[in-house]
C-alpha cells in the first residue's frame, strides 16, 4: 500500500491533495478462553475458532450474571458472537427465546444465515430454531413460522410494532413467556425521529414483558460512541447504571492507511491560489500484490500511529486549507478509477441514493474511455430504494470478487458482511466520527494493509478537520441522543401500548412525567376509555381500528410516492413523500441503475410521479423557502460572556415550500435558478430550537463598520451558517439534521434574532444540546473563522450548499466582528439559567427572514448533496384566504358538492374548448391550495379561452401565482411588468423574493413578443 500511496502523491494530476497520512499498524489479536456450552465449542471449532477475543468473551460473562451489556466496538470486531453464544446456550438449556432486533432487513437476511448456519452445526442433540419474522414473508410463511415456534426471533422494529406487540397475547404467547434475551444491533442507529419511536416501542416491549412476568436481558451492540451506557438506557427504557459497558475492540486488524485529501482551490478562488488541471488518462496498473505485501510485512512492527502532515516538496500554499475547492465528487472519482484500475476493490461512501447512481455511471464511463470495458461492467451503485433482489445480488458481488467497485450511501455502512475490501473512499466528511470509523471498517482482509481516503468536501466541517487531522484521530467520540418523551410521538404509542395491554396509573415508569396529560387528553378525544376497577384505574383503547398502523417509525409522513417510469409503464421505485417533494418535482432530474430520467409530472393525488428517460448531463437541486414560529418558549439563560444576550430554547412551527430549484450544467456549474409553474404544496414542522438576539448596541457597531447597506445581515447569517456546521463534532447527527434561519427583526423578540432548530418533529435533542453548551459553540465558531485563510467568505467557513439565498447575503469580517463583540465583552453580570415560569403561549406572526439553511431529513439514509433549504418570502397564509373572499360572494364559501364540481368543470370545457381531463386537473391543483372551483373558474376560462397573450404566458407563472394575479387585476403580461414590486409582494405566493422575478420575466416576454412580431414574417 506504501507503494501506491506514493504513486498517488507523485502524480502531477494529484500533486498537493494528501493532506494528511496517518498510520494505524495492525495488531494481534488477545484472546482468553471461556466455558461454554460443549455443542456450541464443537460448532465453533468447526468455523476455526478455538477461542473468543477478550471483549466478546467480556460481554457474555456479564449476561451469565444476567446483567444488561452494551458492546461498543467497531465494524468487523465480532459482536454477533457476543450475543449469539449466551442466546443459544439458553435455548438448549432451557428452551429460552432471544428476540434480536436490527434496523434494516438486509442485516437481518444477513444474520439469519450466519445463526442458521451455526445452529446447524450444533448437532441432533441441540436443536435450536433460527427464524426471520419480517415484511418480506407471506402471510403463510409469517403463520408457518409462528408453528415452528423458534428459540430466535429476527425482526426489524417495525414489525415488533405492527405484528408482534398487537398479538402479544394471542399468536406470540409461547414466545413472551419464554423470552429472556432481547439484542438490539446497531443500537447507535436509533436516533432522530426513527430512534424517538424506537424508544417508545421498546418501553410497550417492557410492558408486554412485565404482562407475562418476564425481564429479559438487554444486549445492545453498538459502534464506537460517546455515551453507549446512556444511549442504551434511553433507547431501551431501562435504567444507564444497568448496562456493564464494553468497549474495547481485541480483535486482530492489519495496518490501515487514512489519507486526509484536500481538492485544490478553484481558479479565482479569493485567496488567489489557482487550481489544478483535471485528470487525464492514467497508465498502467502496477503490481498490487507485491506493494500490498511490503505495506504489511513493514508497518506490523510499529506500535503507535504514525502521522505525516506533509508532503515533502509540497509548498505551505499547497497544504493550507479552506478556501473554494474542487468537486470533492469530481477528486472521488478521478481516484476510484486510478484505484480499480490497480486492482483493488473499492467501495466509495457518499451522501445520496442519486448522486451513488450518477458517480457510479460516471466512473463505468470513464473507465470505458480506458478500454477498461471489464472494470466498467463490475461497478455499480447500492442504495436503500433498490429492490431486494438487486442489492442481494451487490452484496454477493463484493464478497466473491465479481464486482471490483460499487458506490454506496450508507444503506452499507450497517453490519452487512460483504467481505473485507481493500480501499474505502469517503466522498465528503460522514458527519461524525462514528459515521465514518463504521465506513473505514469495510477496509481490510484479515491482516493485510487497508487504504482509507476522507476526500474533503468545501464545507466548513470537512476543512476544518482537513485543518486539525489530529481532532478527528484524537478527539472523543460523539453523544447519541434521542428523546422518548416527543410530544407529537407520544399520544400515539400511549394508544398502541392501550391496545395492547390495559393501562395503569404507574405506567408513568414506562412513559415519562407527561403521561398523565397525554392520558387525559387522549381521553378527552374519546380514544381512550376510563374505567374505575377494583384495582384502580384503568384506561382501554377505545378505537375501531390498529394504533399501530396509524403511524410510520420511520418518516414524518408514511405517505409514498412510486416513480414511474412513463414509457415501460412500470415503478421503478418508491419515496416517502418529502422526499418525492424533494428529488421529484416536475422537471426534476432523477437517477436510476444507470438510467437518467426527468420528471414529467407530479400527481400527489394519485401517489405517482411519471419520469421519462432523457440523455441530459444536467441535474437539479430542489429550494425551499421557510419561515419560523414561535409557539412557546421553555426555559432561557443570560451569556456569561455578554448579560445582555439571552439565549432560549422553544417550541417552535416551521412551515416549508418548494417553489423553485437549482439547475446544474456541470460539476462546477454554481446552479441556475429556476421557478416551478406552481409551488408544491406547503409542509409544516413542529420542532424545538435554540435562539438568541443580537443586542441593538452590537447591531448598530456592526453597521457603522459596514460599507454595504446589507452588512449586518450578512454577519448574522455567516454566524448562523458556521454555528450549524459544528454540530456534528459533539452530537451524533448530520448537519442536515439541525436547521437554521436568521432575521433581522422577529416579532416574538422584536430584534435581530437567530435560530437553530431540530429537523425533526418535537425535535430530538439535538438544538437541546446546542442550548446547553452555545457559549462554546460560538468560541468554536469564532475559531473556525479565524483559521480559515480565505478573505471574504467560503464554503470551509461561512458558505452552505444547502442555503436557499444563494449564500447572500455574507460577510465574513463584520461576522467576526460580531462574535468579537459577544465573546469579549466581559462587562456584565454572568447570568443563570433558569426554567421560564411565563411562558408565552399562543404562535406569534411569522415575519420575513434572511436566510433559512439546512435541511432536516425525515428517512434513515441520507439524501442529495446539498438537498438544500431557503429562503422565507412565503405569504402570510391568510392572504390565500383573503383573495378568495374578495373574488366573489358567499357562494365561494361553501362546500361545493361534487355534482356542482363536475357542472363548472363541462362549463369551463364548453367555454374554452378545452379537454374535460385538463380543466379537471386544474381545478384539483387549485384545490390544493384552498380554491375552490366557482373561484377558480373566472381564472381557467382567462387561461384556456383568451385569445392572445396571457399572463400565463410568463415564465415561473402556472394555476396557483395566474389566478392570485388575476384576483388583483393584473390580466396581461403588461400588467404584471408595469405594476410596482410594493403591490406586487402583497399578492400570494409571490413576496419579496418571487415577485422582481416574476415582473423580470413579464418584461423579458414581452421583449421577445415585440422582437418577434416586428420581424420580417410578420410584415403585410
Amino acid at each position: 500500500m506504501d507503494e501506491t500511496i506514493t504513486w498517488l502523491r507523485n502524480r502531477s494530476q494529484h500533486q498537493g491533495r494528501i493532506q494528511h497520512h496517518e498510520r494505524i499498524p495492525g495488531r494481534e489479536a488477545t484472546l482468553t478462553d471461556l466455558d461454554i456450552d460443549y455443542r456450541i465449542e464443537m460448532a465453533l471449532a468447526r468455523r476455526d475458532i478455538d477461542d473468543l477475543y477478550y471483549h466478546q468473551a467480556s460481554a457474555i460473562e456479564a449476561v451469565h450474571t444476567d446483567q444488561n451489556v452494551v458492546l461498543a466496538t467497531p465494524t468487523a470486531s465480532g459482536k454477533s458472537l457476543a450475543y449469539t453464544i449466551p442466546a443459544f446456550e439458553r435455548a438448549i438449556d432451557h428452551g429460552g427465546r432471544t428476540l434480536y432486533i436490527a434496523p434494516q432487513r438486509a442485516l437481518i437476511n444477513d444474520q439469519e444465515e450466519t445463526l442458521s448456519a451455526l445452529a446447524d452445526d450444533l448437532g441432533l442433540g441441540a436443536q435450536v430454531g433460527v427464524e426471520q419474522y419480517t415484511g418480506q414473508l407471506t402471510q403463510d410463511e409469517k403463520r408457518a413460522v409462528r408453528d415452528r415456534q423458534p428459540h430466535t426471533v429476527l425482526v426489524t422494529p417495525d414489525t415488533l410494532h405492527y405484528a408482534l406487540l398487537p398479538w402479544a397475547s394471542r399468536l406470540w404467547e409461547w414466545f413472551f413467556r419464554q423470552l429472556d434475551t432481547v439484542v438490539i444491533d446497531e443500537v447507535h442507529e436509533y436516533r432522530g425521529i426513527f430512534g424517538s419511536h424506537v424508544s417508545l416501542v421498546l418501553r410497550r416491549l417492557n410492558r408486554v414483558c412485565e404482562r407475562f412476568d418476564t425481564d429479559p436481558d438487554v444486549i445492545c451492540c453498538s459502534a464506537t460512541i460517546g455515551n453507549p451506557a446512556e444511549h442504551a438506557g434511553t433507547v431501551t427504557g431501562r435504567p444507564t447504571d444497568s448496562f456493564t459497558v464494553v468497549d474495547e475492540d481485541t480483535s486482530a486488524t492489519g495496518p490501515t492507511n487514512w489519507l486526509f485529501w484536500n481538492p485544490p482551490r478553484k481558479s479565482g478562488s479569493n485567496n488567489g491560489q489557482t487550481s489544478q488541471p483535471d485528470e487525464t488518462i492514467n497508465t498502467a496498473p502496477g503490481d498490487v500484490q507485491s506493494d500490498m505485501a511490503t505495506a504489511t510485512d513493514d508497518s506490523s512492527a510499529k506500535a503507535e500511529p504514525i502521522a505525516e502532515s506533509a508532503v515533502s516538496g509540497d509548498s505551505d500554499d499547497d497544504m493550507e486549507t479552506g478556501g473554494e475547492r474542487r468537486s470533492t465528487h469530481a477528486e472521488t472519482v478521478g481516484l476510484f478509477c486510478d484505484l480499480v484500475m490497480r486492482g483493488y476493490q473499492t467501495l466509495v461512501f457518499t451522501r445520496s441514493r442519486q448522486g451513488a447512481e450518477r458517480y457510479a455511471d460516471w466512473c463505468s464511463d470513464r473507465l470505458r474511455a480506458r478500454n477498461e470495458h471489464d472494470l466498467a461492467d463490475a461497478t455499480t451503485a447500492y442504495q436503500a430504494a433498490l429492490k431486494q433482489d438487486r442489492r442481494e445480488e451487490i452484496e454477493e458481488g463484493l464478497h466473491d470478487g465479481s464486482i471490483r467497485g460499487v458506490w454506496s450511501t450508507n444503506a452499507l455502512e450497517l453490519g452487512v458482511d460483504v467481505g473485507g475490501l481493500d480501499v474505502v473512499l469517503l466522498d465528503g466528511y460522514p458527519g461524525t466520527r462514528m459515521s465514518t470509523y463504521q465506513r473505514a471498517g469495510r477496509a481490510g482482509r484479515g491482516d493485510e494493509a487497508s487504504l482509507v481516503t476522507l476526500v474533503g468536501g468545501n464545507d466548513q466541517l470537512d476543512q476544518y478537520l482537513m485543518a486539525n487531522p489530529d481532532s478527528f484521530f484524537d478527539g472523543d467520540p460523539e453523544h447519541a441522543v434521542v428523546n422518548p418523551a416527543n410530544d407529537q410521538l407520544m399520544p400515539e404509542h400511549v394508544c398502541s401500548a392501550a391496545s395492547e395491554a390495559w393501562l395503569k396509573p404507574d405506567d408513568d415508569r414506562h412513559f415519562g412525567e407527561s403521561f398523565p396529560e397525554v392520558v387525559s387528553e387522549l381521553d378527552d378525544e374519546g380514544k381512550l376509555d376510563r374505567r374505575d376497577t377494583h384495582a384502580g384505574i384503568r384506561w382501554f383503547y377505545d378505537g375501531d381500528d390498529s394504533p399501530q398502523h396509524e403511524m410510520s417509525l420511520r418518516t414524518i409522513d408514511d405517505r409514498e410516492v412510486r416513480l414511474v417510469d412513463r414509457l415501460q409503464n412500470t415503478t421503478i421505485a418508491r419515496l416517502p413523500f418529502a422526499d418525492a417533494l424533494r428529488d421529484a418535482h416536475p422537471e426534476a432530474i432523477y437517477h436510476h441503475q444507470g438510467t437518467t430520467y426527468e420528471v414529467a409530472d407530479l400527481d400527489l393525488d394519485r401517489g405517482q410521479a411519471l419520469l421519462e428517460s432523457t440523455q441530459t448531463n444536467h441535474y437539479t437541486r430542489a429550494l425551499r423557502d421557510k419561515q419560523i414560529t414561535v409557539e412557546r418558549d421553555l426555559e432561557e439563560f443570560r451569556l456569561d460572556c455578554y448579560s445582555a444576550v439571552t439565549v432560549r430554547f422553544a417550541e417552535v412551527t416551521l412551515r416549508e415550500q418548494i417553489e423553485s430549484y437549482l439547475r446544474f450544467d456541470g460539476t462546477e456549474d454554481e446552479g441556475t435558478k429556476v421557478l416551478l409553474d406552481d409551488p408544491l404544496p406547503e409542509t409544516t414542522l413542529q420542532t424545538r430550537a435554540l435562539y438568541f438576539t443580537i443586542p441593538p448596541a452590537v447591531e448598530q457597531r456592526i453597521c457603522a463598520q459596514s460599507r454595504e447597506e446589507d452588512g449586518f445581515a450578512g454577519a448574522i447569517h455567516a454566524v448562523e451558517h458556521a454555528m450549524i456546521s459544528l454540530f456534528p463534532l459533539e452530537l451524533l447527527c448530520d448537519r442536515r439534521d439541525i436547521g437554521g434561519l436568521s432575521t433581522l427583526l422577529h416579532t416574538h423578540t422584536g430584534q435581530s434574532t437567530i435560530f437553530i432548530y431540530d429537523g425533526y418533529p418535537g425535535g430530538v435533542g439535538l438544538s437541546r444540546g446546542g442550548y446547553e453548551r452555545v457559549e462554546d459553540l460560538l468560541r468554536e465558531t469564532r475559531q473556525l473563522l479565524v483559521d480559515c485563510p480565505c478573505k471574504s467568505g467560503c464554503p470551509a467557513c461561512i458558505q452552505s450548499p444547502h442555503c436557499g439565498n444563494a449564500n447572500e447575503p455574507l460577510s465574513k469580517d463584520l461576522a467576526l466582528s460580531l462574535l468579537d463583540d459577544l465573546l469579549d465583552d466581559t462587562d456584565h453580570d454572568a447570568g443563570s439559567r433558569t426554567s421560564n415560569t411565563n411562558t408565552r403561549t399562543g404562535a406569534c406572526e411569522s415575519v420575513e427572514a434572511i436566510e433559512n439553511t439546512e435541511d432536516g431529513p425525515a428517512t434513515n439514509e441520507s439524501t442529495s448533496p446539498g438537498d438544500g433549504i431557503d429562503d422565507p418570502n412565503l405569504p402570510e397564509n391568510e392572504a390565500s384566504t383573503q383573495c378568495a373572499k374578495d373574488a366573489g360572494d358567499d357562494e365561494y364559501d361553501t362546500i361545493e358538492t361534487d355534482r356542482a364540481r363536475s357542472t363548472i368543470v363541462e362549463r369551463i370545457a364548453v367555454e374554452t374548448g378545452v379537454a374535460l381531463e385538463t380543466i379537471d386537473s386544474a381545478l384539483e391543483t387549485l384545490e390544493g391550495y384552498d380554491v375552490s372551483p366557482n373561484q377558480a373558474k373566472p381564472s381557467l376560462i382567462e387561461r384556456y379561452a383568451k385569445d392572445g397573450p396571457t399572463i400565463y404566458d410568463i415564465s415561473g407563472i402556472g394555476h396557483v401565482r395566474g389566478h392570485h394575479l388575476l384576483c388583483a387585476g393584473y390580466d396581461t403580461p403588461e400588467a404584471v411588468a408595469g405594476a410596482s414590486l410594493e403591490d406586487l409582494t402583497t399578492i400570494p405566493y409571490l413576496g419579496e423574493r418571487i415577485a422582481p422575478e416574476i415582473r423580470d420575466a413579464a418584461r423579458e416576454y414581452i421583449k421577445r413578443h415585440e422582437n418577434t412580431t416586428s420581424g420580417p414574417e410578420s410584415r403585410s
